[in-house]
C-alpha cells in the first residue's frame, strides 16, 4: 500500500507542486503573491551544490545582512516582499527604518506585509503612517494596519480585522483569519471554527482558517491537517506539514516525522524544515542528501530554484553545523530567493548560539 501511495505521488509531482514557498514557515495563504515569487522567477542558477565553505554563519552575518538590505530596495516587488518577511521572522529591528519606508510602497503586497512587520516587532515610530493607512485604498492593508496597532497596545481595532472574517471577498476573509490566529488569543477560535464552516468560503479561506487554528493550537484541528498529509497531490502535503508544525503537539511532531519518508523532494524539506521548528533535527539527514546524493540533478531552472530555497530555509530552521557549513554557497546563488533564504537561514543559525 505503502509502494503504490508513493509512486502515485512521484507520479502527479511534476504536475501538482504548485509555486507555494515562505520565508516563513510559515505562511501559506498571506503570502499570496510573494509566494509565486519565490517559485516562479526566471532568475535562477545552474551551479552545483557540492563543496561546503568553512564559514561559520556568524562569520555570515554582514553578507547575509547585506543581501537583505539589497533586498528591500530591490526594484522588484517581490524580491522586496521576502525581505520583509525575512526582517520580521527574524526580529532584525536595525533595518526596521527600511521597512517603515516600505509602508508607502507602490506595491500592496509589500505595503501590507511592512504593516504586519511593524506589528510584529512592535516598531511604534512607524505609529504615526499607520494612521494614516488606516484610509488605505486597499482592504487587506487596511486589516493589516488594524492588527498592527492592536499589537501596539490600541486593542480597540482588533474589531476591524476581526469583523473582516466575514467579508465576501475571500482574499480578505482568509487575511483575517490569518490575522486572528497572530494574534495569539483563544477567542478567535469561535471565528475561525464559524469561517471553516461556510459554505461560501473558498478553499484558501479554508486552508488559512485551518492554519490559524494550529497556530492557536488547538488540537481538534488535528484530523482536518492530517487530511492534507495522506493527500495524492504533493502541494496538499505541503500545506498540512507546514499546518503540522505550526500546531507543534506531539502528535503533530509525529506526523511531521512520516513525512520524511514522502517520495517528493519538497515535501521531505518542508517537514524537515517544520521539525528543525519544533527544535527536534530529525530531518537533517534528508537536507544533507540534496548535497551528497546530488538530488538536484536534472532539475529545471524552477525546479532546482525551489529545492534550494527549500533547502537553505530547512537549514536556518534545523541550525546544525553540518548544514550550516553549506550556507556560503547559497548565499552566492544567482537566484536573488536563494539568497535571501538563505540570509534568512544565517540569521537564524546565529541566533541558535
Amino acid at each position: 500500500m505503502k509502494k503504490t501511495l508513493q509512486k502515485a505521488q512521484q507520479q502527479t509531482t511534476k504536475q501538482n507542486i504548485r509555486n507555494r514557498a515562505s520565508l516563513s514557515s510559515l505562511r501559506p495563504l498571506l503570502l499570496a503573491w510573494t509566494l509565486a515569487a519565490v517559485f516562479g522567477c526566471d532568475d535562477s542558477s545552474r551551479t552545483t551544490m557540492d563543496v561546503p565553505d568553512a564559514a561559520s554563519p556568524s562569520g555570515l552575518l554582514p553578507q547575509a545582512f547585506r543581501t537583505i538590505q539589497m533586498a528591500l530596495a530591490d526594484p522588484d516587488p517581490r524580491v522586496r516582499a521576502n525581505a520583509v518577511e525575512v526582517v520580521a521572522a527574524t526580529k532584525q529591528i536595525g533595518l526596521m527604518p527600511k521597512v517603515h519606508r516600505l509602508l508607502a510602497d507602490q506595491f500592496t503586497p509589500v505595503r501590507f506585509l511592512a504593516v504586519l512587520a511593524v506589528g510584529d516587532l512592535q516598531y511604534a515610530l512607524a505609529q504615526k503612517d499607520l494612521q494614516q493607512l488606516l484610509k488605505d485604498k486597499d482592504q487587506n492593508v487596511r486589516i493589516a494596519v488594524a492588527y498592527a496597532l492592536t499589537k501596539l497596545g490600541h486593542s480597540q481595532y482588533a474589531k476591524v480585522f476581526g469583523d473582516a472574517i466575514t467579508s465576501k471577498d475571500q482574499t480578505v476573509r482568509a487575511n483575517a483569519a490569518l490575522l486572528l490566529g497572530k494574534t495569539g488569543d483563544q477567542n478567535a477560535l469561535k471565528y475561525l471554527y464559524w469561517v471553516l464552516q461556510q459554505k461560501d468560503s473558498d478553499d484558501k479561506v479554508i486552508l488559512q482558517a485551518a492554519e490559524s487554528i494550529a497556530m492557536l493550537g488547538d488540537q481538534r484541528i488535528y484530523p482536518k491537517l492530517w487530511t492534507r498529509l495522506i493527500s495524492a497531490y504533493a502541494d496538499d502535503r505541503v500545506i498540512g506539514v507546514r499546518a503540522m508544525g505550526a500546531l507543534a503537539t506531539a502528535q503533530a511532531r509525529d506526523a511531521l516525522v512520516t513525512m520524511l519518508d514522502d517520495a517528493v523532494l519538497e515535501v521531505r524539506l518542508v517537514a524537515a524544515g517544520q521539525l528543525g521548528r519544533l527544535n527536534d533535527p530529525v530531518g537533517q539527514p534528508q537536507v544533507l542528501e540534496v548535497f551528497t546524493k546530488n538530488l538536484t540533478a536534472g532539475l529545471d531552472g524552477g525546479g532546482l530554484e525551489r529545492v534550494r530555497v527549500l533547502t537553505a530555509l530547512a537549514i536556518g530552521e534545523i541550525g546544525t553545523e553540518n548544514l550550516a557549513k553549506f550556507l556560503p554557497q547559497l548565499l552566492k546563488d544567482e537566484s536573488k530567493f536563494v539568497r535571501i533564504a538563505a540570509a534568512k537561514a544565517v540569521l537564524q543559525c546565529a541566533m541558535k548560539k
